[in-house]
């Protein structure tokens, strides 16, 4: 039988106090809907129903320009103009639903749901059942609908919080919200259910109740008590500030079971994906964003941002550098405080130091820049050495120009290397040069204003005001 899933994303959020639609706000860099979506996609299902209401146009935008090509096209935008209840928004994907097909139900924003529990449902469904509801037992169940069982433990319904009665307020096990049936059970089952509630909404929890009276199978499904943490929904900020924690958790103890040693488990920071050889160090406050892969031996020091890197085995980058979209080959070592910008490759034994900018650059075997640099738009051979201070000017206020520098040269401290320009192979360029035209290979460059002194200088002095 086909899958299909609906994801309710049409709330406006009130409590979040923001413009941006709820499903929107971020977690680990992402919408928590695209968490959803992507958890949904490896179930393979035949289409991802989303019904969107606040914002649905610029939730719908989001999607476009932030999802994958191959997963937009499982998805399916259904509108819930006015949010009348969660039985109402399901009702709004029907008519795409073939019925036929197996439906899981799930919730924009929540975006931890572990894909194992959302098997789990499906295994339910497939045994026997007609409809299987994911529930969880909490210390403190306040704010969640009750699963109300009978003597001998069946399901009988759901009651919401401001519906239930004392009694029922007592029971610790509660209906997480996602569900799993048919779409002919959704369409035959909905339009039974009313609003004749506290909120005046059509509940979709009220789904469960009408089937146990029509003598269908209903099976209560429990969450595993490690995965529980896993299925909060954000519905504020504080809400959002622990959803984004448990993630940060969540992925650092697989990391640490998978071999990484991270300095501080409490303070890594994942906003992308992450690959690692082995004995790779991450110390604390480490940002890693888009795609980063690490070899074997890689240190990481404290404070450092990556973003779509590939650091090659046994290279060391230090405190407080930045690098984006940058690939630096084996035996490397950058910072600390080093800026690569996009567009590098760094080649074996390259070093960049502190205070040194690299952009659009490559630079060759084991070449040096120590300090206080800024190379853009240059391919440097190896075994060349860039003094501090070293500025490659590459832009003339309209283009950008490279600057080429061979092999074995010596750039000292100081220099301006005015692109475009070539420093051909063994050339020596003196501390303070600035550097307009071709310099030949082996020769010694050197440009400096005569020294004059002055001896009856005398400098100026504020005056008094009067």
């Amino acid at each position: 039988m086909a899958l299909e899933v609906i994801v309710l994303a049409a709330g406006m959020g009130k409590r979040m106090h923001s413009s941006l639609p709820k499903v929107l706000h971020q977690v680990a860099a992402q919408p928590m809907l695209f968490h959803v979506l992507t958890t949904a996609a490896q179930l393979e299902p035949q289409a991802i129903h989303v019904v969107l209401g606040h914002g649905g146009d610029q939730v719908a935008a989001a999607m476009q320009s932030g999802l994958s090509q191959e997963l937009l096209k499982r998805i399916k935008i259904c509108s819930q103009s006015q949010q009348l209840g969660t039985a109402h928004a399901v009702a709004q994907a029907l008519p795409q639903v073939d019925p036929k097909s197996q439906v899981l139900v799930l919730y924009g924003d929540t975006p931890l749901t572990p894909k194992s529990e959302l098997e789990h449902l499906l295994q339910v469904l497939n045994e026997g059942a007609d409809l299987s509801l994911l529930t969880a037992q909490l210390d403190n169940p306040t704010g969640y609908g009750r699963i109300v069982r009978d003597a001998q433990g069946a399901v009988l319904g759901i009651v919401e919080e401001k519906d239930a009665s004392a009694e029922q307020k007592a029971i610790r096990e509660i209906n997480t919200g996602m569900i799993a049936t048919t779409g002919q059970i959704l369409r035959d089952s909905l339009p039974q259910i009313g609003n004749h509630n506290a909120q005046g909404e059509y509940y979709l929890t009220d789904l469960a109740g009408l089937l146990v009276q029509a003598g269908r199978k209903v099976a209560g499904v429990a969450c595993a008590p490690e995965n529980i943490a896993l299925l909060s929904g954000v519905n504020n900020k504080l809400q959002l500030a622990q959803v984004e924690r448990l993630y940060q958790e969540h992925k650092a103890q697989q990391f640490l079971l998978d071999g990484l040693t991270l300095a501080d488990p409490k303070r890594f920071d994942l906003r992308g994906e992450l690959t690692f050889g082995h004995d790779c160090f991450i110390d604390i406050n480490v940002i890693i964003s888009g795609k980063v892969s690490l070899g074997n031996n890689v240190v990481i020091g404290a404070g450092c941002v990556l973003q779509d890197v590939t650091i090659g085995d046994n290279s060391i980058i230090s405190p407080y550098t930045i690098m984006e979209r940058s690939q630096l080959k084996v035996h490397t070592t950058v910072g600390p405080f080093a800026r690569l910008r996009p567009g590098n490759v760094l080649e074996d034994e390259v070093h960049i130091g502190n205070f040194v900018e690299v952009k659009n650059s490559h630079i060759g075997l084991g070449t040096k820049a120590g300090h206080l640099t800024y190379l853009g738009d240059s391919e440097i051979g190896a075994g060349t050495n860039i003094g501090a201070g070293t500025i490659t000017c590459n832009y003339d206020g309209a283009n950008k120009h490279r600057t080429t520098i061979g092999n074995n040269v010596f750039v000292g401290s100081d220099t301006q290397l005015v692109a475009p320009v070539t420093v051909e192979d063994g050339a020596t360029i003196g501390a303070g040069t600035t550097v307009t035209r071709t310099v030949k290979a082996n020769c010694l460059v050197v440009t400096r204003a005569p020294w004059r002194t002055i001896e009856t200088y005398q400098r100026p002095t504020k005056q008094p005001k009067n």
